[in-house]
C-alpha cells in the first residue's frame, strides 16, 4: 500500500520531467492550494506567501529530476516550500527569543484548560497570525507540519533548547491572545 501512496501522481511527475507544461499546470493546481496555506502560516502575509509559493514551485520544477519518489511527491514540495519560506526568514535574520527559565511554562494554569474547549480553529488561526515571528515559525513547524524539535533546530541553526522554548512561549501567548 506504500508504493500506492508513493506512486501517487506519477505519470504527471514523469509528464513534467519531460518539460510537459500541462504536466507542469496539472501538478500546481493538485498542490498549490496546500502549499500556500504552509506559505502562510510561516510568513504571515498573504504577498510573502504567494511569492514564496512561486518560488518553490519553480525551484520544485527546476529539480524535478531529483526527485526519485521515495516519498510522496507533496511531502517532497512542501519540504521545498518550507524550505524557500525559512530561508526567506533567515534573510530576514528571524530573531528567536532565548528563555533562561524554560520550566516556568510547563504548568499550564486551571483558568486556560478550562477555556480552551472553547477555543474556535478561527479564533487559533488569528492568534497564531499574531504572534511574533521567531514563535509562529517554531509553532507552526511544530504543531501544524509536523517537525519534531531536534528538526526545527537544525533547519532554523539554533538548539533544540531554544525550540522547545520557542514553542513554549508560543503556546502561552496564543492562550494570552485568544483568551483577551
Amino acid at each position: 500500500m506504500a508504493v500506492e501512496t508513493i506512486s501517487i501522481h506519477r505519470e504527471i511527475v514523469e509528464r513534467c520531467k519531460r518539460g510537459d507544461r500541462l504536466a507542469q499546470y496539472q501538478l500546481y493546481e493538485l498542490y498549490s492550494k496546500a502549499m500556500l496555506n504552509t506559505c502562510y502560516r510561516m510568513m504571515n502575509s498573504r504577498e510573502e506567501a504567494e511569492d514564496m509559493l512561486q518560488e518553490a514551485f519553480v525551484s520544485a520544477f527546476r529539480r524535478l529530476d531529483s526527485f526519485r519518489f521515495e516519498s510522496t511527491f507533496g511531502a517532497w514540495l512542501k519540504r521545498i516550500v518550507i524550505n524557500h519560506c525559512i530561508n526567506e526568514l533567515k534573510r530576514r535574520k528571524l530573531e528567536l527569543e532565548l528563555v533562561e527559565d524554560l520550566h516556568r511554562f510547563e504548568t499550564p494554569s486551571e483558568t486556560s484548560e478550562s477555556s480552551e474547549g472553547k477555543w474556535t480553529v478561527d479564533m487559533i488561526r488569528q492568534a497564531v497570525m499574531q504572534l511574533p515571528n521567531g514563535y509562529r515559525v517554531v509553532f507552526s513547524l511544530y504543531a501544524l507540519e509536523g517537525y519534531d524539535h531536534q528538526e526545527i533546530a537544525q533547519i532554523l541553526n539554533v538548539t533544540e533548547s531554544t525550540s522547545k522554548s520557542q514553542y513554549l512561549r508560543a503556546k502561552r501567548k496564543l492562550k494570552e491572545l485568544i483568551n483577551r
